[in-house]
């Protein structure tokens, strides 16, 4: 047999569910509580902006009677007033917060929504939507947002962490191809490049399984490649007996021609981060001090975006002048760059475009980095 529709309400499983959520015995519920337990639960669910707006307009219209059930009857006329939307999202937004266990439905006999009073005019009951579940349910919404900062907090660390290993795996492999470039760096530059197009932005929710493993794992490669070249294939450092009189220079019977003695002077220098601290002080603004090549080269990489750089020019630069002479470079053009800003001057107005003119400049000979910085110390000290 198949029952004639009255044109009420259709009865829902979520409302017969609410209505177990019930008061505390004698609790009376003030408006400025329920809204709070309102803006809990919209946090906690996502409620999406029409069913927030219905929400907020049915919680203010609660009086605030002694009643042992949160009962409002607003019309959906004063609903769209209130609200500014359309009767269908009026309804679509009441249906979606019965469905939540937000509100319960009480409808009337005629479908009208309205306060039943005594003799004495004081309400005793009213036809309309129970808000007892939405006040009743607030430890839920509490832990629910909790829970939230907690897993937002965790996605942020975890983003951060993937963000040192690689820059942490991008040095290493730098670091690699300047100090020992006959050593295969392929497989790990394949990898970073695939873990780079899986990474999803920050705005993302979430990340994929596994990924934050996989960071860890190719700076560990990274770095054990790198430190394993450095110990020429053996499990140990090794530590070779001095030969010949101290007071023979180190390179003794070594042959280079001058274009190649000028070129690798400047990492031979043992004074060399002391004197660009002393020449560009602009250097402090590196998150440590710099005490050896390898500070240097970090410190050029790091600062390479104050430039305004594209990254594309730090790697250009690596490959022609080395990755030393290239983080010298950085910090020589940010310290002419600000002192030239402070000065009020403004001559260098692409400071990146700079940054590339002295490359050139210094892989053509035309510049001696290391009498520069010796120059722009001098004149700092006058």
């Amino acid at each position: 047999m198949q029952l004639a529709s009255s044109g009420g309400r259709r009865l829902r499983h979520a409302a017969l569910a609410a209505r177990k959520f019930a008061l505390e015995t004698g609790r009376a519920v003030t408006r400025k509580e329920l809204s709070a337990s309102a803006r809990e639960a919209e946090k906690a669910l996502g409620l999406s902006a029409p069913q927030r707006l219905v929400l907020s307009q049915l919680v203010a219209c609660w009086g605030e009677l002694a009643m042992d059930r949160l009962l409002v009857w607003p019309s959906n006329q004063r609903l769209m007033s209130a609200t500014g939307l359309s009767e269908r999202a009026v309804r679509n937004a009441v249906r979606a917060l019965i469905e939540y266990q937000l509100v319960i439905p009480k409808d009337s006999p005629n479908g009208k929504r309205y306060a039943v009073r005594d003799a004495d005019g004081t309400i005793v009951d009213a036809f309309g939507f129970d808000l007892t579940p939405l006040y009743a349910r607030r430890g839920e919404w509490t832990a629910a947002v909790a829970e939230q900062k907690r897993l937002k907090e965790h996605l942020k660390r975890s983003f951060d962490e993937i963000t040192i290993c690689r820059r942490a795996a991008e040095e290493a492999l730098i670091a690699l191809a300047q100090y020992h470039p006959a050593v295969d760096r392929t497989q790990i530059e394949s990898s970073l490049t695939t873990l780079k197009a899986r990474t999803p932005k920050r705005s993302g929710s979430t990340l994929p399984e596994g990924l934050l493993e996989a960071w860890k794992e190719l700076q560990k490669r990274a770095e054990e490649a790198f430190y394993q070249a450095g110990c020429g294939g053996t499990k140990c450092r090794q530590i070779e007996a001095e030969k010949g009189s101290p007071s023979e220079t180190c390179d003794k019977g070594s042959q280079v021609d001058g274009q190649s003695a000028r070129a690798d002077r400047l990492p031979s220098q043992p004074l060399l981060p002391a004197l660009i601290a002393e020449a560009c002080p602009v250097v402090s603004n590196y998150v440590r001090p710099i005490t050896d090549v390898a500070d240097l080269v970090a410190a050029g990489h790091f600062l390479r975006a104050s430039l305004g750089a594209h990254p594309s020019a730090w790697n250009e630069a690596v490959e022609e002048i080395g990755a030393i002479q290239a983080a010298t470079a950085v910090i020589y053009v940010l310290q002419l760059y600000d002192d030239d800003v402070s000065s009020g001057r403004n001559r260098i107005r692409n400071a990146g475009g700079y940054f590339r003119s002295i490359v050139r400049m210094i892989k053509a000979g035309a510049i001696d980095l290391e009498a520069e910085l010796l120059t722009v110390r001098r004149r700092r000290m006058m």
